[in-house]
């Protein structure tokens, strides 16, 4: 095909596409003549990115610290974007769902690994500094995080196990969210006050909680897999991936960061408290939280030792 042709091929392409949004070629065509090559800082926007660490102290590795947790929300945004390929997805394949899983675990098992730039990159006399400077901020206020868990399961998974016989699917919304497994980490056990750390996250995040809770309640990642024919539900590629991301999410990943904080909370160099007050090694470690995204597909020893490294 000679060159006249293909340009004449592309020439009609790019008409009926812009004829489909009622839009004139040649005024995207001219606009072309005036636009400058695109370059790597421009379309990563590199300046903007690498101007996004802002130090509330001088010492050097809380620099390290606040981009370890950038880059955390950054897989965070990468991990909701594929979910929601999952989840919006009207004609979902086994395939697509299961490569599309496994490209989450990834991220999942990225950050995991990760926890050694925390664990072995900071000098602890530096952190136990700075960190009270943090207070009452909290990793715990990972808005993204939430709506991981928001996206992947049913609702009554993430409610207090205390709470889940008093809670169904015709539970309001507002009513389901007071309950969620989380909110005890943010109150005060002796009166049931809220912290001022939960107060703050509920005033920025709770009324888009409640949306997306709304939005997923019946799209989450397990009511996909429910959705598919029964031959795909069977699929061992499938259970495989679905098994990994839920352990990955809720054992190995937590586990990771409980002991990296372990490290430096239990150092002994400050009071042995989180930053936003929460009782930290009860609200991590999955063993207390038995926070399981899909049930359905372990065992009931496999259940029964969640939380146990042993389990794949």
């Amino acid at each position: 095909m000679g060159t006249e042709n293909i340009s004449n091929e592309l020439l009609q392409q790019l008409q009926e596409k812009f004829s489909a949004i009622n839009q004139k070629t040649e005024v995207h065509l001219e606009g072309l003549l005036h636009s400058k090559p695109i370059t790597y800082w421009d379309y990563i926007q590199t300046d903007a990115l690498l101007n996004l660490q802002v130090q509330r102290t001088v010492l050097p590795d809380e620099m390290v610290f606040i981009m370890y947790h950038q880059v955390n929300e950054l897989l965070f945004k990468m991990i909701l974007w594929e979910i929601k390929q999952i989840c919006h997805n009207d004609n979902l394949s086994t395939s697509f769902f299961t490569e599309r899983l496994m490209r989450i675990s990834r991220y999942f098992d990225m950050l995991t690994t990760s926890f050694n730039i925390m664990g072995d990159g900071m000098e602890v006399a530096q952190y136990m500094k700075f960190r009270n400077t943090l207070t009452p901020a909290s990793g715990f206020q990972s808005a993204q995080y939430r709506q991981i868990e928001f996206a992947s399961t049913d609702l009554i998974n993430l409610i207090d196990y205390r709470f889940r016989a008093t809670i169904d699917r015709n539970t309001p919304f507002e009513h389901a969210f007071e309950h969620l497994y989380w909110q005890a980490a943010g109150k005060d056990h002796s009166t049931g006050e809220k912290s001022y750390l939960i107060k703050q996250f509920e005033s920025k995040y709770k009324d888009g909680f409640i949306r997306f809770m709304k939005e997923y309640n019946t799209t989450n990642l397990w009511k996909k897999f429910q959705q598919l024919p029964e031959p795909d539900r069977q699929n061992t590629d499938l259970i495989r991936a679905m098994r990994h991301y839920d352990h990955t999410v809720n054992v190995t990943w937590v586990m990771g960061h409980l002991n990296a904080a372990r490290k430096y909370i239990d150092s002994g160099l400050g009071s042995g408290e989180a930053t936003g007050g929460s009782d930290w090694k009860k609200y991590m470690h999955p063993k207390f939280q038995r926070r399981i995204f899909f049930p359905e597909l372990w065992s009931e020893e496999e259940l029964k030792n969640w939380g146990e490294e042993n389990i794949k």
